[in-house]
């Protein structure tokens, strides 16, 4: 059996397919076996005000879909139209790499996946723009 496993924290917070789940008070591990399941850790979730960066606009649409605020047709689209504006600026071998498999998980309408893969890519984006080399 294949699928998603979700380890969470005590009172962790995570939406699936639109309800939000609240842990108890021990850690969990959860088996999701349902294909195509949209799930969200809420601590992960990035608030509008928050979509400031390139690679944050990117994540934002993915979670969009996750959380069932975006049709997934419209936004595979955008997010293969963000994922190549990334791959333009974002050109070292990892980020290549990073993007070409969330490239693979966007075109599978594996949104959880593409999301996990693309917020890897912020610790580079925020070294990148604190060191000066993106304006």
């Amino acid at each position: 059996m294949s699928g998603l496993v979700l380890k969470l924290a005590p009172k962790e917070r995570i939406l699936i397919n639109g309800a939000v789940i609240e842990n108890g008070e021990r850690r969990s591990r959860f088996s999701i076996v349902t294909p195509n399941a949209n799930i969200l850790r809420l601590r992960d979730a990035i608030h509008p005000e928050e979509v400031n960066t390139p690679v944050r606009r990117v994540c934002y649409i993915a979670q969009l879909v996750l959380s069932g605020d975006a049709d997934p047709q419209d936004a595979k689209t955008q997010l293969m139209r963000g994922v190549e504006q990334l791959s333009q600026v974002l050109t070292d071998s990892d980020s290549r790499k990073i993007l070409g498999r969330a490239t693979s998980e966007i075109q599978s309408e594996q949104y959880y996946q593409a999301l996990k893969s693309l917020r890897s890519l912020l610790p580079r984006e925020a070294r990148l723009f604190s060191s000066g080399d993106c304006q």
